[in-house]
């Protein structure tokens, strides 16, 4: 089986972030969120990969490489521009041949071990697979309505409630994908819809049935998404110390500081991480929070939010909070009034306060 990562979208949503980044390489707990789908797919027994890819390529091919780091095999293929999920499956099909694959949405952060969808789809023999999670609200999803069992309907995007079972992001499919594809037309958003090739599907007879996650996923398509998995992820690590911390410092809870952070003068409570060569002094870091490297962090208290690499905050007053802000970004304050701060920022952003 082979797998195909889906990373070509422009990230809308997370402007301005993404206007000088890929959202698939966002970092949520220091790590880009690409490198979540393709370390979930290694795990459960795949190793070669092709990756669809928009303007942003060139980014998203240095960043990942050719799958080494991982012992897998990583393909390139290019979509000229977002045209649906179906479109990008067409547009593969040199590279997935005639082998079955999991197709893996690249801004989806999915916890479950993915090996139990792929017994299921071999186990049942099904041409087609399609992994499902209730949610509050149906009308952001494409959703499956459910019978005795079985998929009897797909609908993107329903403007009525029909189900509250929502397509995930996650999908395992046989050849027989391609000629379904073949027979749609473009829906009303102008974009070849996989629903729509898995209702063709349904309807000529082939074996379709569906998979429900038991653990928690996030869509990291918006800033608040971001956080949030960020939040789920942190819960989940285990501390360790490669820095230096000084003794007038307090560091409480599960913390990483990384290879060449020092932390000065300034409490931290986790869950946190701060990244490699970053500075914190003077400083409070509270729960839920990630700095990437590179980062120097004085008389500011962060708190809930993410900090890409190499951003500067000092002197800032109020506290940072449930903030996103983007790499080489400074952040400096010139008094001390009181103010509430909270902040979704562009690389290579400079902020004064006043």
């Amino acid at each position: 089986m082979k797998a195909l990562i889906l990373s070509g979208g422009i990230g809308s949503r997370l402007w301005p972030i993404t206007y000088t980044r890929p959202k698939q390489l966002i970092p949520v707990a220091n790590k880009p969120i690409l490198f979540y789908a393709i370390e979930s797919i290694i795990k459960a027994g795949i190793s070669d990969i092709g990756i669809i890819v928009g303007d942003t390529g060139d980014e998203i091919m240095q960043e990942v490489g050719d799958g080494t780091r991982w012992g897998a095999k990583i393909t390139y293929i290019y979509q000229e521009k977002p045209e649906g999920l179906a479109h990008a499956v067409k547009i593969a099909q040199p590279f997935l041949k005639e082998e079955a694959f999991l197709m893996f949405l690249g801004d989806n952060i999915i916890r479950d071990d993915l090996s139990k969808f792929i017994q299921k789809y071999y186990g049942k023999k099904l041409n087609a697979l399609v992994v499902l999670d209730k949610v509050d609200n149906p009308q952001d999803y494409g959703v499956a309505v459910l019978e005795n069992g079985d998929i009897v309907e797909l609908v993107e995007k329903p403007k009525q409630y029909i189900s509250n079972m929502a397509i995930v992001g996650l999908y395992i499919f046989d050849k027989n994908i391609f000629s379904a594809i073949s027979k749609i037309k473009p829906s009303w958003r102008n974009e070849l819809e996989i629903t729509d090739a898995i209702q063709d599907m349904i309807k000529n007879g082939f074996k379709v049935s569906y998979g429900q996650l038991e653990n928690w996923w996030k869509d990291t398509g918006a800033p608040q998404d971001m956080l949030e998995a960020n939040q789920k992820i942190l819960d989940d690590i285990k501390g360790y110390d490669q820095g230096w911390i000084d003794q007038k410092s307090m560091v409480q809870g599960k913390v990483i500081i990384e290879k060449d952070a020092h932390v000065i003068n300034s409490v931290i409570r986790g869950p946190v991480i701060i990244g490699e060569k970053c500075t914190i002094k003077n400083a409070y870091i509270g729960p839920y929070t990630s700095i990437s490297k590179g980062c120097e962090i004085e008389n500011s208290e962060v708190e809930g939010s993410i900090i890409m690499e190499n951003c500067k905050i000092k002197n800032v007053g109020n506290r940072i909070n449930n903030s996103l802000i983007g790499s080489s970004t400074e952040i400096a304050n010139d008094n001390t009034l009181s103010r509430t701060y909270s902040f979704i920022v562009g690389d290579k952003s400079k902020i004064k306060i006043l």
